[in-house]
């Protein structure tokens, strides 16, 4: 590939980045110096305060996002794709045949993704909310409709996410590029009256701030970080827009820009410290302030929809990896298979938002909520990073703790930091991460204890086979697919129908779903078909975690295997189980869990929705199963 033609790949990539990636590190200007300066802080606007939290905002962008994550955290790919639920799976895979070790992988991965729906409600909120209220340094006479119309914008916003993203996702490159330059622009211009403001690239300043403020010092940490609230979305999206084009947009245009923005809000706040209730909005006259506040808006809302998406390209990688129960999933593009919607999602996260901009009523308060789901996914990130560094790199010890060690102290700081904002709001999203840990893990155990209840019942496959065909009964025309768990046995819906139908099909498939922790398996490594004798074959389909279900499709894989089918003779034959908790000693799970197991295991979606089979061709036999 000639360099122009790379660099032609490059340049949308880049613009996309721009727009997906760095929204919401992007917006974080809009409010996370005005609370650092928050007065029950008590950290006045003056010279030496204003340049030392500056000072620690200009390295902590350097250390946490262009060192961390940047030059760190996206060499920690899953075959090129990043997220939580992409190195919980490597760091799985890494540590190898220790299951101790890969206990302890999967439970402090959980905690970061549950963490993660966490700040995927407040990012929202605080967002728009902090841009709406630019209306009120306007004039105050917006003041009563800030709320309302925080909540009127995130109701469009989700509204619109059943129709997907591909209509106007290609103008968040554009806009979010516009929105940096503006930053950029307004910090310059305030850089030059106050240029004194550079001497904050010192690190002195920042370590002077801390020791001469002591504990208002590190309380005020908790609001500094939310200068790098977003920059989880590197590696999120790495899969995306690739390790480059996420570099490229950072250090060529993202960084600059917020630097400047930075260091201007710090020169204003040195020629007017009374611009400290607001000084993103304070570095414009009045008459600037509605235009920003509108160009602040359509930042704020693409932050979000990236935060959104981000969201249920989780909850649909945690559904394959079998933490989550089955969803209905909604392809939003042809083009993307990434562009899914979730409606149970959507609207669940909708309601949240909503509730969280009306409860805690501004940004000031809900940024009290928002810095501890941020230091929660950064520090449990970087812990497994360390795995995937000393097992999956094989890096000697020492290396690989100097590698994670000295971030791990930066977050464990910053984490502490946030944690002494628990009974302001930052409760909410740690109830949040317990909430959906205690569902993720609850449905993972007991999807393992019915798997080893079914195993436990089941006949082998090949004893069955080898009994009816000794005394076949009737074989009527077509083919019947069986879905079966791995290592089942002969699936309950086979025995079902041979117990009421008594009859066996011309052709009988057994098919097994197994999902494995990679993101991605090739079509021509898609199935494995082993014939059983006696037109009974297994058919063996392999997903990754991001590959997106659909078995019909999967089938015509097997015509190179020899194996053909069509479709208007083929019969898909499904297990529905219905879980009854029944309690008592020796069980595997407090009967709370098994009731909250059973319920879940009630509402999850259909296999034959969720695996895209034709429901015209579908017959579904139950049968009831005590745990």
């Amino acid at each position: 590939m000639t360099a122009p033609t790379q660099r032609s790949r490059l340049a949308p990539l880049v613009l996309g980045a721009i727009g997906i990636v760095y929204g919401d590190i992007g917006t974080s200007p809009l409010y996370a110096l005005q609370q650092a300066f928050n007065p029950e802080f008590h950290v006045s606007a003056e010279p030496a305060n204003v340049l030392g939290i500056v000072s620690l905002t200009v390295w902590m962008l350097t250390i946490i996002v262009a060192v961390k994550y940047v030059g760190l955290i996206l060499r920690a790919d899953n075959n090129g794709e990043g997220g939580v639920m992409a190195i919980i799976a490597l760091a799985a895979s890494s540590v190898g045949g220790n299951l101790r070790l890969q206990k302890f992988v999967v439970i402090i991965g959980l905690c970061g993704a549950a963490l993660f729906f966490g700040d995927g409600v407040i990012t929202p909120a605080v967002s728009v909310l902090s841009a709406i209220e630019g209306l009120e340094v306007a004039t105050p006479t917006f003041k009563p409709y800030v709320l309302p119309l925080a909540a009127l914008i995130l109701t469009a916003l989700y509204v619109g996410q059943k129709h997907g993203t591909g209509r106007i996702g290609v103008l968040f490159g554009p806009i979010l590029a516009i929105w940096f330059v503006v930053l950029a622009v307004l910090g310059v211009a305030n850089i030059v009256r106050a240029p004194q403001i550079l001497a904050a690239f010192n690190p002195l300043y920042g370590m002077r701030f801390m020791w001469h403020n002591g504990w208002i010092a590190f309380v005020a940490l908790g609001a500094i970080v939310l200068t790098v609230t977003g920059a989880e979305a590197l590696y999120a999206d790495l899969g995306h827009f690739g390790k480059r084009a996420i570099r490229v947009a950072w250090f060529a245009m993202v960084f600059p820009a917020l630097l400047l923005q930075y260091l201007g809000q710090g020169a204003l706040l040195l020629v007017n410290p009374q611009a400290a209730d607001n000084p993103f909005y304070r570095q414009l006259p009045d008459w600037g302030v509605v235009p920003l506040v509108m160009l602040s808006t359509a930042a704020t809302v693409i932050a979000s929809q990236a935060t959104i998406s981000g969201t249920f390209s989780l909850v649909r990688q945690a559904i394959q990896l079998g933490f989550i129960p089955r969803m209905h999933v909604v392809q939003t593009s042809a083009a993307s298979i990434g562009q899914v919607y979730l409606p149970v999602v959507n609207w669940m996260q909708y309601v949240l938002v909503v509730a969280v901009v009306l409860g805690f009523g501004s940004s000031a308060a809900l940024a009290a909520a928002y810095g501890i789901a941020v230091t929660g996914t950064m520090l449990i990130t970087t812990l497994l990073t360390f795995f995937v560094v000393r097992y999956g790199w094989k890096l000697p010890l020492w290396l690989a703790l100097a590698a994670t060690g000295f971030f791990a102290v930066i977050d464990i700081t910053l984490y502490a930091a946030n944690s002494l904002k628990l009974l302001q709001g930052g409760w909410f999203p740690v109830a949040v991460a317990v909430v959906t840990f205690i569902v993720m893990t609850t449905w993972k155990r007991g999807r393992t204890v019915l798997h080893a209840k079914l195993q436990a019942e089941a006949v082998p496959l090949d004893v069955i086979l080898a009994s009816l065909m000794r005394s076949p009964p009737t074989r009527v025309p077509g083919t019947a697919v069986f879905l079966r768990a791995e290592d089942e046995g002969a699936p309950r819906a086979f025995m079902h129908n041979l117990l009421h139908n008594k009859v066996l099909h011309e052709r009988v498939v057994f098919l097994t779903v197994h999902v494995e922790t990679v993101p991605w398996i090739s079509a021509d490594e898609r199935v494995k078909v082993t014939p059983l004798g006696h037109h009974c074959f297994q058919v063996d389909v392999r997903y990754g975690f991001k590959n997106e279900p659909d078995l019909p499709r999967a089938l015509e894989f097997c015509r190179s295997h020899g194996l053909s089918f069509e479709p208007m003779e083929t019969s898909y034959f499904l297990s529905r189980q219905k879980v009854i908790p029944i309690g008592g000693p020796g069980k595997k799970m407090p009967q709370w869990r098994e009731r909250l197991f059973a319920a879940m295991t009630r509402n999850a979606a259909d296999s034959a929705d969720y695996f895209r089979l034709p429901l015209n061709r579908v017959a579904e036999l139950g049968s009831q199963i005590e745990i």
